[in-house]
Order: C-alpha cells, then sequence, then structure tokens
C-alpha cells in the first residue's frame, strides 16, 4: 500500500476537511495521459486561485497596518461622552497605513498622501476615524474626488502615469494650493509611517453628556519624531526595497520598539463656528491652533503585528459612517460624500456582509435589521425580521430632534461654501511655504516642485507656474527659472506643444 500522509500528521485537507491524496501531482490517465475532471481537489485547488484575490481599493490600495491599544489619559468629559474617551479607559484598535495614488505593487516611497486609517473597538461598537498624514486635503466637494484619483492614475492610451495629467487637474482646482505645497515640501516624504504625523483631517462633531455640542480636529503626533526623506533617498529606497515602509513597521514592532502616537484635539464651541474667519468645514483649511490651541486625550501604541496579512490587513474595512454616541458628522461636504461612499466601497471590494469578518467585527452585541447576503454566517436564528412585531424583539424607536445635528436653512443650490473674512484658496498654502518652511525647506520645494514639472507640457506648465505665484510669488518665479531653463527630457522640451501626445511621460515620484 502507498504511503500515505493524514490531515492528522503532516497531511493536508480539502476546503471540505476531506484528507487529501496528493498536492503534487494531478490525477490522470497513466503517467503520460491527460488530467481527469473529476480530480476534485485538482479541480478546488484551481478554482480557489482564479478567486483568490478581492478588488484592490482604488485609493489606499498600498499599505499595510498593526493592532494596537488606544489609551484615554486625559479628562475630556466636558466636551464628549463617548466612552472610548473616558478617562483611563483602553480600547483595543487597529491602524493601517497607505499611499493614495500607488497601486498594490507601487513603492512605498513615492512621493504621495499618506492614509492614516484607525478602528476602535470601543464598548459602545466600532469606531472608524480615516485620516491622511496631512490635517487638509486637495478638493472640498465630493464631487470632484473621483476625478482627482482618476488624474493620480494612469493615462487611457499608454496605461502610463502622467504629470501633465495631475498638474493639470490641481491648476484646475485652486483650493489644492494648500495640499500640493504640503505633498511638495518635506512632508510628502515621510521616512516610515512610524515618524510621521496622523490627522482625522475633517471637523466632526463631540457631543457631552448634557447635550453641549462642540466642533473638534484629531491630530495625531508621533513620539517617535517626524522624519523625511530627501528626494534622492526616496528614489534609491524605491528600487532597492519598495516595501520599506511595510517593512520597518513590521521590524519594529518585532523587535519590541512598539511605536507610538499622542492623540491630540482642537475644540471649537459649537457657536464659533458661524462667524470663524474661515469655514471650519472647508477641508482644504486648517483651524489657528494660536485661536484653538490643541489639548490632549490619550496615546495610541502599535504592538501586535498582523497574524495573517490578507484576512487583518487587506480584508480590514474602513468608514467615517462608524461614530458611536458622543460624536457626529458635521456639513463638511467631502465627509458627508465619503459617509456613503466608504461603505458602499467595501461592499463591493469585500461583500456585503463584510462587517462580520473578524478583524471588522465590533466586540459587542450586534442586534440589526439587515439579514441575510452572501457570506451571511453570525445569522439570527428565528427572530422577527421586521418592526415593529408583536414578539419581543426589541428595535430602536427615537423620534424628534438628535444630539448630533446642526441647523442650515436654505435653498438647493450647487455652489461651493460662502466665503469668509480670510477665505481663499491661496492664503494657508502662502503662510505653509513662507512662514512655517525655512529657506532650507523653501529651497527643497524649489527644486521638488520644479523637478516634478521638467515633463509637464503646455498650457498646463505655464498654469503651473502661475499656480506657484499665486501661492508664492517669489517661489514661484524660482521655479519658473529652474524650469525654463532645464535641459530636455528625451523628446520633452519643457513647455513644448501640447498637441505632441509622444512627449507624455511616466510620473517617476
Amino acid at each position: 500500500m502507498a504511503d500515505r500522509k493524514t490531515p492528522h500528521s503532516t497531511g493536508s485537507t480539502t476546503q471540505a476537511g476531506i484528507p487529501a491524496v496528493s498536492d503534487r501531482n494531478s490525477l490522470s490517465v497513466g503517467r503520460d495521459g491527460p488530467v481527469v475532471l473529476h480530480d476534485s481537489h485538482l479541480v478546488e485547488t484551481l478554482q480557489h486561485f482564479n478567486r483568490m484575490n478581492i478588488p484592490e481599493r482604488r485609493p489606499h490600495a498600498k499599505g499595510s497596518g498593526a493592532f494596537g491599544t488606544f489609551t484615554t489619559t486625559e479628562d475630556v468629559s466636558q466636551y464628549t461622552s463617548a466612552a472610548l474617551f473616558q478617562p483611563g479607559v483602553e480600547t483595543e484598535m487597529l491602524a493601517r497605513f497607505s499611499t493614495v495614488a500607488g497601486e498594490l505593487a507601487s513603492p512605498d516611497t513615492w512621493r504621495d498622501l499618506r492614509g492614516f486609517a484607525l478602528k476602535f473597538y470601543t464598548s459602545e461598537g466600532n469606531f472608524d476615524l480615516v485620516g491622511n498624514h496631512t490635517p487638509i486635503f486637495f478638493v472640498r466637494d465630493p464631487m470632484k474626488f473621483t476625478h482627482f484619483i482618476r488624474s493620480q492614475k494612469r493615462l487611457p492610451d499608454s496605461g502610463l502615469r502622467d504629470n501633465t495629467m495631475q498638474w493639470d487637474f490641481w491648476t484646475q482646482n485652486p483650493e489644492s494650493a494648500h495640499q500640493v505645497a504640503y505633498l511638495m515640501g518635506q512632508r510628502g516624504l515621510p521616512r516610515t509611517w512610524r515618524h510621521m504625523n496622523g490627522y482625522g483631517s475633517h471637523t466632526y462633531m463631540w457631543i457631552n453628556a448634557e447635550g453641549e455640542r462642540f466642533w473638534v480636529k484629531y491630530h495625531f503626533l508621533t513620539n517617535q519624531g517626524w522624519e523625511h526623506f530627501t528626494n534622492e533617498e526616496a528614489e534609491k529606497m524605491a528600487g532597492v526595497d519598495a516595501d520599506y515602509h511595510r517593512r520597518d513597521l513590521f521590524e519594529a514592532i518585532e523587535r519590541g520598539d512598539n511605536p507610538s502616537w499622542d492623540l491630540w484635539v482642537q475644540i471649537m464651541p459649537y457657536e464659533e463656528a458661524k462667524t470663524y474667519r474661515f469655514n471650519p468645514f472647508d477641508l482644504t483649511k486648517v483651524w489657528s491652533k494660536k485661536d484653538y490651541p490643541r489639548i490632549k486625550v490619550g496615546t495610541m501604541e502599535l504592538n501586535r503585528n498582523p497574524a495573517n496579512f490578507f484576512a487583518e490587513i487587506e480584508q480590514a474595512a474602513f468608514s467615517p459612517a462608524n461614530m458611536v454616541p458622543g460624536m457626529g458628522m458635521s456639513p463638511d461636504k467631502m465627509l458627508l460624500g465619503r459617509n456613503f461612499a466608504y461603505q458602499d466601497a467595501q461592499r463591493y471590494r469585500i461583500g456585503t456582509n463584510f462587517q462580520q469578518l473578524p478583524v471588522n467585527a465590533p466586540k459587542t452585541e450586534v442586534h440589526t435589521y439587515n439579514f441575510e447576503g452572501a457570506m451571511w454566517y453570525h445569522h439570527t436564528g428565528n427572530r422577527s425580521v421586521y418592526v415593529p412585531n408583536s414578539f419581543g424583539d426589541s428595535w430602536s424607536d427615537e423620534e424628534g430632534t438628535v444630539d448630533a445635528s446642526w441647523e442650515n436653512d436654505g435653498a438647493l443650490v450647487r455652489e461651493a461654501y460662502t466665503l469668509r473674512e480670510d477665505d481663499d484658496d491661496w492664503g494657508q498654502a502662502h503662510t505653509l511655504v513662507r512662514e512655517v518652511m525655512d529657506d532650507d525647506q523653501r529651497l527643497e520645494l524649489i527644486d521638488t516642485v520644479a523637478g516634478a514639472l521638467e515633463t509637464v507640457i503646455e498650457p498646463v506648465l505655464s498654469n503651473a507656474i502661475q499656480y506657484w505665484k499665486n501661492i508664492d510669488e517669489e517661489v514661484g518665479q524660482r521655479i519658473e527659472e529652474k524650469v525654463r531653463a532645464g535641459s530636455p527630457q528625451g523628446e520633452q522640451q519643457p513647455g513644448g506643444d501640447p498637441l505632441d501626445l509622444k512627449k507624455r511621460h511616466t510620473f517617476t515620484s
């Protein structure tokens, strides 16, 4: 009798738990004959292999993460009744870091925005904070979001990334100036995920036990110190180790060097939002820390690597719709758009019941009236599937006003926010470049932007130069001088014929 390896020693099984006869050879008609269709182990192996990938995220495809805890060390109960933000409460959590534009196989160290997504498994259900490593974003209206992402992706003919396309979008949308100035500065190339800050970016609402409402912004400040790559270091690392950031985080936690971030918040009293000099719900703006100093809340520490990357990171699903009692939305248009889009994306990407997967499941009891669908696992037995019912199955029946609300009155319009005293698209970008950056950082910014514009064609090149002059006249002028004096890149002469499609070049940084 042939030697057999059973699943009880070193053998394997089918997905039905049946002992698999061989993982080495298919069943065939003689040694030289064809394989047969009734080799169920072969058929299952091939069928599963064909289906083992799920669609990659459209933005934020490349990333990784880790698990840890968040501990509230301060008393902020005067601002929120959320259980996780009460003094001394420790909450399990998951963090996922990512790049925005890069695909699954792209280098970690490309110049790009970094995603900073957090899931807190609280005693009141899951709270997700889906932010970035900068406190602002490129656009303020969700209608523009899909166009922005497409401008960072690939050309329809060549399938290549293209500098002209992305600069065309940015220059046609001046509200992007503040974020672009961040991205083109040192913040665009964090050395590691451990050495960068994270932000909720949007304005959210907090509600205390008395029902008082406040506007809040989240700032996670790294305790490792903020560090960045130079352009040359990032370009070299992209070739040496495309997974550098993923490797750095995993190995740091593996050796016990657990990274941590302190959570600070800016709090704005509810009524002050109506008259603040910037629109506090505009995602392209920050609040002055002089006006609203940061208040410490607690500390996040990552201390456990995923046991299985696909199960715990690739299938992790985040959404700003996941908010617990004591917090809520704001009139931020981008936040309201993401409230729908993220949940919908996860149902497409992973499946209708994605929140039953262990990594996404809350630690609290679920009593939902959403039923069935693909992969329905934690079923509800024979309980009622409708409300109201006469059989003792509870349901929610709140009426009247709710705590997490705000007032608004006006006709339906398709317009941007109403401008306020200090609202414009260039002012905060100018402050960043002229007052926050020092001379060395401005010189590095000029070199970076000039390099990024080397392959941009007209009329977008001239638009981009004017864009930077609008941010800062001197910086824009020096960028123009460097670009116009540049040598041709292959067939590309800076400022060349926009009709010559051969001059489109690959996005390189």
